[in-house]
């Protein structure tokens, strides 16, 4: 096994930093611990994220942020904010297109190295009550048809965490405390899917 210690990076919103939990129990973090626990060498996660942040101020962030030349290996995960704020899906389309490439550049050009994340469905939650829990479940899965046509077309890894995430409406254990963001329950199911995408491009 490879003595290399690889680096991760994390792109995203809240659902990237865990908020409304310590940060060891946000999805990445869980991830490199797996990875860790599995023998793999990787430094600490480095994230630019921020909660209610939508795909053009992640982007914004990514301009003027300075960051390492590359990383091993990327996530993204963006785009509830966009849907929140009722913003343009053609805009979220452009911006997100253009942070997915920010990231494949962060990858080394690396695109098999990148996941793309779907977007969690925030309708099913307390949060969302007397809200169009449905027409939210429709634009959400809109926007995830662009992430996902996006990732394709990119050659970027996928990973559908929408239905998962869906079963809160039944599990409260799958919600933190803010009764919105996801539980550490939660995020350890992101971080198992994304460990066998991880390991899959290790192994190469």
């Amino acid at each position: 096994m490879s003595k290399h210690t690889h680096t991760y990076l994390a792109l995203g919103d809240s659902y990237t930093i865990g908020d409304s939990l310590p940060l060891y129990d946000s999805f990445p973090y869980q991830l490199v611990q797996l990875l860790r626990d599995r023998g793999h060498h990787f430094h600490a996660p480095e994230m630019v994220a921020k909660t209610g942040w939508t795909t053009s101020e992640l982007a914004e962030h990514l301009i003027h942020t300075r960051l390492n030349p590359q990383y091993d290996f990327v996530t993204l995960l963006i785009g509830v904010n966009n849907q929140y704020r009722e913003e343009k899906i053609e805009d979220y389309e452009n911006n997100f297109e253009f942070v997915l490439k920010k990231a494949i550049h962060f990858s080394a050009e690396k695109s098999q190295h990148v996941i793309v994340l779907s977007i969690p469905d925030w309708g099913v939650t307390p949060f969302a009550e007397g809200r169009d829990r449905n027409k939210i479940a429709t634009e959400i899965d809109a926007y995830n048809a662009i992430n996902s046509n996006l990732a394709e077309r990119y050659h970027c890894q996928y990973l559908n965490i929408t239905p998962g995430t869906r079963e809160a409406e039944n599990d409260a254990t799958l919600l933190a405390e803010d009764k919105l963001h996801p539980s550490a329950k939660e995020y350890q199911r992101w971080a198992a899917a994304v460990v066998d995408k991880f390991k899959t491009e290790i192994a190469k």
